[in-house]
């Protein structure tokens, strides 16, 4: 009779393991004070700033339907884009996924968890931003599945560029050209300032960007009660494609 006491050791199961690491992922990035500021506080800030104010001019009752998608937008660039890319970046330099190579948890368990831990931190910023918008008197319109579908190749697109960020240049770099591009994309993205506000042939070339399309997306779905809005759809399912496909070619685990 074998013994109920005889070791077996071995790897967790795999979904043990992505679970335990994805909630060691949101806690860390819960626990960094800039990330927070980045992720949850900023979008926030934007939108009691401009919605709550007369510093946008888009005629009344029209100020918060206008940027209340835009601002959604920018919260699933700055987790899913700026915050990972950060966040890799620096794992990668002091060598923090190098070690976790060499633990039972395979390559495809960590984008596993990756992945899982931006959509929960992406649930509570929608769940902020929505929340402070509902105050302000904005009332959604649109299918939610649309949205949903939306949100989930924006995260995509952003994902993938931001591990592309982070895997090719050194952790410094990465950072500035992450918070850089948050800003370019603040500004020229359509989030809080119409593209209509530019010269024609800007304003086409401005709304390939993922985020613009994200926002512009969000906007037709829950200002204007679009089912799916097909443009927007195809630039970000090219992003969604392009932004794995590249990080996956030319990111470098050391």
């Amino acid at each position: 009779m074998s013994s109920t006491l005889t070791p077996a050791p071995g790897a967790a199961p795999l979904p043990a393991m992505v679970r335990a690491q994805a909630a060691y992922e949101v806690r860390a990035l819960l626990r960094n004070g800039e990330q927070l500021l980045l992720t949850l506080v900023i979008p926030v800030v934007l939108l009691l700033l401009f919605g709550a104010t007369s510093l946008l001019d888009l005629g009344p009752g029209r100020r918060v339907d206008f940027l209340t998608p835009g601002i959604i937008a920018l919260a699933i660039m700055s987790t899913a884009f700026t915050g990972q890319a950060i966040g890799t970046g620096f794992e990668r330099r002091y060598g923090v996924l190098k070690r976790l190579g060499a633990t039972p948890l395979p390559r495809s368990g960590l984008i596993m968890a990756k992945t899982i831990s931006v959509i929960a931190v992406e649930i509570l910023q929608v769940g902020a931003v929505v929340a402070v918008a509902s105050a302000l008197g904005w009332r959604p319109h649109g299918n939610p599945a649309s949205v949903a579908f939306l949100v989930l190749l924006g995260t995509a697109a952003f994902s993938g560029l931001g591990l592309l960020l982070a895997g090719t240049l050194r952790a410094e770099a990465t950072l500035a050209a992450a918070n850089l591009v948050y800003v370019l994309f603040l500004v020229l993205g359509g989030v809080v300032f119409p593209l209509s506000e530019f010269p024609g042939a800007v304003a086409s070339a401005l709304g390939l960007l993922p985020i613009s399309a994200l926002a512009d997306g969000l906007r037709q779905v829950l200002q204007h009660g679009a089912a799916l809005p097909g443009k927007d759809i195809a630039v970000l399912a090219v992003w969604s494609v392009a932004g794995p496909a590249l990080a996956a070619r030319f990111f470098r685990w050391e």
